[in-house]
């Protein structure tokens, strides 16, 4: 069981980029499985990128090459690290923490506009 609280997000022009972290309180969170989703307006949550408990990542084919997920368990922490942002990333940007249950940030606001 964890609790999870997203930061890192904000207005940054397109080409620009942004670190989102991922904090988490409670137990065991180094074997959760970590996943950060966005929800755009008007669209479905969609998985951006994912990490298992092994290291293990992947990226949504709109993600890779640009976005990198990591996690630092000493410090109850997962990143995504966001690079050549585009118009199209704007989107509320949520945590995901799971091991046999699912766990969700209350998410963070990233918009991309000049």
């Amino acid at each position: 069981q964890v609790q999870l609280v997203e930061s890192g997000g904000g207005l940054v022009q397109p080409g620009g980029s942004l670190r989102l972290s991922c904090q988490a309180s409670g137990s065991h969170f180094s074997i959760y499985t970590v996943g950060w989703y966005r929800q755009a307006p008007g669209k479905q949550r969609e998985l951006v990128a994912s990490i298992t408990s092994g290291g293990s990542t992947n990226y949504a084919d709109s993600a890779k090459g640009r976005f990198t997920i990591s996690r630092d368990n000493a410090k109850n922490t997962a990143y995504l690290q966001m690079n050549s942002l585009k118009p199209d990333d704007t989107a509320v940007y949520y945590c995901n923490a799971f091991y046999k249950a699912a766990y969700w940030g209350q998410g963070t606001q990233v918009t991309v506009s000049s």
